[in-house]
């Protein structure tokens, strides 16, 4: 079996929030190893569909072997959740009825050291979920500008060293190009003081996150993906997203508010001339991991899921 060991937070939950029919359709946009999609397959019959949608070929492999007994009808797509509406008018699928989002990356991707995801082991800088793709971990951290870092360094990674690293990067490739994950983290020691990074966590994990999330265009694609998702869903569909930290988790919790609201029209009109309708109603509050699910799967400690319900 191809090796992509991954185990799935908030799993009953999320199989809860789906509120799976034997005969629906099912999308994971985000399939992994195919851990939660395993427990969607497992509910529906031989009338029922999943669609599973990774950039990750590995993940496409891993998930085809796991999945190949299950009952339902299985199409697995190497592509990008962006693109979910054309995947899904390929398929000649007009709606479903459950949508799952489990952002983030995989254990799998970040414990292969030549996938470059790791600040902790030395390999190559690369960072890409789709190895297609051109655009890697290397160009960002070689050609990108100074201010072009600072700002991805601070909004994406929330460091407050950001222009000081983005500052000690562009100094040293004057030198020589920047290689490996190793040589990146060199730099990063040298531009945050000693001091400051023996408080909260060392500086390289929160600098990584934000070349990855950059390299994957992990944020700037999410809110357009989660609204054709809802425009994909039958009424009564579920939507259902797992975040792990607070910069995707605040983009989600916005667009389905946005996706939830009613009239727009500013207070003190008297009547709505909007027509604005809400396509969404939001089920309950975020929900987090148990605590005995957090000790034995530490991941799980900053996951939240949200659900909503398409009208």
């Amino acid at each position: 079996m191809t090796d992509f060991h991954h185990v799935s937070v908030l799993p009953e939950e999320t199989l809860a929030a789906l509120h799976i029919r034997p005969d629906g359709i099912y999308v994971d946009c985000t399939l992994g190893g195919a851990g939660h999609a395993g427990h969607i397959a497992a509910q529906l019959s031989s009338k029922g569909r999943l669609i599973g949608i990774d950039q990750d070929e590995v993940a496409i492999d891993a998930a085809q072997e796991r999945l190949a007994a299950v009952k339902c009808g299985v199409t697995l797509v190497h592509d990008n959740f962006r693109n979910l509406r054309a995947i899904l008018e390929r398929e000649g699928i007009s709606s479903v009825d459950g949508i799952l989002f489990d952002l983030g990356i995989s254990s799998p991707q970040i414990d292969t050291a030549e996938r470059g995801f790791s600040y902790m082991q030395d390999a190559p800088l690369d960072m890409r979920m789709d190895r297609r793709a051109a655009h890697s971990a290397r160009t960002v951290v070689n050609e990108y500008t100074a201010e072009a870092l600072t700002e991805i360094f601070y909004t994406y990674g929330e460091e407050r060293w950001a222009k000081r690293i983005a500052e000690f990067i562009i100094e040293e490739r004057a030198q020589h190009p920047i290689e490996t994950t190793g040589e990146l983290v060199a730099v990063i020691d040298r531009a945050v003081p000693k001091a400051v990074r023996a408080q909260g966590g060392h500086p390289a994990k929160r600098i990584f996150q934000a070349i990855r999330i950059e390299v994957n265009e992990e944020l700037t694609i999410l809110a357009d993906a989660m609204q054709d998702a809802v425009d994909m869903l039958s009424a009564g569909g579920r939507l259902a997203v797992i975040t792990f930290h607070s910069l995707e988790d605040r983009i989600v919790k916005k667009t389905l508010k946005q996706l939830a609201q009613g009239c727009i029209c500013p207070p003190k009109t008297p009547v709505c001339i909007c027509g604005h309708t809400p396509k969404v109603r939001l089920i309950g509050k975020a929900r987090a991991a148990s605590a005995a699910e957090c000790a034995a799967n530490p991941r799980a400690k900053s996951a939240k899921l949200r659900v909503a319900e398409k009208l």
